[in-house]
């Protein structure tokens, strides 16, 4: 893995970001957009995703910065929770759900993968 400068360099946050958008996009309108505790729970917990990665990044510490990835990662694994009430509760088509899920499983592993480079790299 080569050098990276800035935390919009990393491939999971830039998946994170799609993701945000993902979610803002599928929940604007219909039956979900008058839920508004699901909307923010599933909204926040996208952005979560994508600040947690940001933030830990700029921490000084390796510990720091993997505390704050794993956040990151727990924010992915709770959008992907979600995406099954939103499909069981009818508020988007399987497809939209599968297609959240999918975006947030790779948010989620590409975050692992960096947090797995962090730990096993020598210091």
């Amino acid at each position: 893995m080569g050098t990276v400068y800035k935390f919009e360099e990393l491939e999971c946050w830039q998946s994170a970001r799609e993701l945000v958008a993902m979610v803002y996009k599928y929940t604007q309108s219909g039956k979900i957009s008058k839920d508004y505790g699901f909307k923010d729970q599933i909204r926040r917990a996208s952005v979560s995703v994508m600040n947690n990665i940001s933030e830990g990044f700029t921490r000084y510490g390796r510990k720091e910065m993997i505390r704050f990835f794993n956040i990151a990662q727990s924010s992915a694994s709770e959008v992907m929770s979600m995406t099954y009430a939103m499909d069981d509760l009818y508020y988007q088509p399987t497809e939209i759900c599968e297609k959240i899920r999918s975006k947030a499983f790779e948010a989620r592993n590409k975050t692992l993968a960096f947090m797995r480079y962090q730990i096993e790299k020598p210091s």
